[in-house]
């Protein structure tokens, strides 16, 4: 009867693609209209068929995790790539009370406090760095990447995307600046050595600030730079600009006034401040289930109908948006690719169940901002309206400078290093 039940669920909407199921009893499923590399996985137990049609979202990666669900031809990415485009934007449509749900859970969006906001850093962040630097690129940068071109690799394209954020922070030299969430320091280095800016970074991942201030220091930046293990919320003094990539998605819902608010105190008069988070299309909806619980708690990734309230109630300007469509899709295809061929160097780090559950996490992450409506939203914010010119020139003249920058900023380093 399960069997049956599954069968009719998931045919109403696997309609392209080459996808074959073997179901528990042996039984197997042809779906799809044959087009495309063909995929195979195998579903071991019974149990696993309830759990995927009372819970979908969590259940897909805790089965593929626990090997439970097996992909026998093809690959986990290849299987979710599939999934993906049948389902489009929003939840299958086979799920009748998904609408009631996703309002339920999204009014029962929890705060995150300090505490928890440490917490649900140190969940993900502080994890091994020999890790990440198994499949980031020499920078480290644990963000979106930015293509300007089809042949750009993930160096280039990391790279880019400093330059692109700085030449909307249009720095000059020795101003104060304040990044938010800054990882392995990459961006905080960057402004430093390109821009000659005294740069301020706050993380609350231990192994992160470890890492900043001895690359801080390895480069001779120490005067420059300063890396705090702090919240943001904690943070007092007045900064020329501001700049966070990457950690908007990890404020929560309930505290997007006093994120917004609290940056305004921070921001000089005339100062500017670049967001870059991760953003959705579909408008408002819960975090993934399964991301939520396994990879990032605490997050939430927000539509632009969620964060400008907040922007405008704290008294801020919006004097640019610049939408990332597939760039993140690129992004996770290198650090998959790259994860995928030093995978026996991470189960030595830690065991194969948890390289399943790296590769479930960057293949689903993939597939959702190829097919699932995710982007990513630069946004840019003042106090004043005049804080930067009426046309946007000046950030691809501020790109040509910065370039010229990065090559007399490779020599200083060399110099420094000797």
């Amino acid at each position: 009867m399960i069997e049956l039940l599954f069968s009719s669920v998931i045919a109403r909407f696997i309609r392209s693609g080459n996808l074959e199921i073997a179901l528990p009893s042996g039984r197997s499923l042809a779906l799809g209209d044959g087009t495309g590399e063909k995929i195979g996985i195998r579903i071991v137990d019974k149990r696993a068929l309830w759990r995927l049609i009372l819970h979908p979202t969590l259940a897909l990666g805790e089965l593929f995790v626990d090997d439970r669900i097996q992909v026998s031809k093809g690959s986990v990415y290849g299987f979710l790539d599939i999934i993906s485009r049948n389902i489009g934007w929003g939840a299958p449509s086979f799920l009748p009370l998904y609408s009631q749900r996703r309002r339920l859970l999204l009014w029962l969006q929890k705060s995150n406090d300090p505490k928890r906001s440490t917490q649900n850093v140190g969940h993900h962040y502080d994890l091994d760095g020999r890790l990440y630097r198994l499949f980031l690129d020499s920078d480290q940068q644990y963000s979106c990447a930015y293509f300007e071109s089809d042949g750009a690799d993930i160096e280039e394209a990391q790279l880019a995307k400093k330059r692109h954020i700085a030449a909307k922070l249009r720095l000059t030299p020795n101003q104060r600046v304040l990044d938010i969430g800054c990882g392995w320091g990459g961006m905080a280095l960057y402004l430093a050595r390109c821009c000659q800016a005294h740069v301020t970074g706050i993380t609350l991942s231990k192994e992160q600030l470890e890492a900043s201030r001895h690359r801080s220091k390895a480069q001779g930046l120490e005067k420059r730079i300063e890396f705090r293990f702090q919240d943001y919320r904690d943070v007092t003094e007045r900064f020329d600009r501001i700049v966070s990539v990457g950690m908007f998605e990890h404020v929560g819902l309930p505290d997007y006034d006093k994120f917004f608010s609290h940056a305004r105190e921070l921001l000089a008069d005339n100062g500017v401040m670049l967001l870059h988070t991760i953003g959705r299309l579909d408008g408002p909806s819960p975090t993934n289930a399964w991301i939520k619980r396994y990879i990032f708690p605490g997050s939430y990734v927000p539509a632009l109908s969620e964060i400008m309230p907040a922007v405008e109630r704290a008294g801020l300007v919006m004097t640019d948006i610049e939408v990332l469509r597939i760039h993140y899709a690129e992004t996770l295809k290198a650090w998959r690719e790259r994860f995928n061929a030093r995978r026996t160097e991470a189960a030595k780090l830690y065991d194969e169940r948890f390289c399943r559950l790296w590769e479930f996490y960057l293949a689903a992450c993939e597939t959702g901002f190829r097919h699932g409506g995710l982007v990513i939203f630069q946004l840019q914010l003042a106090r004043r309206l005049d804080a930067v010119p009426l046309t946007r020139n000046y950030i691809e003249l501020a790109e040509a400078a910065l370039r010229e920058a990065e090559g007399r900023a490779q020599i200083s380093v060399a110099e420094a290093a000797e």
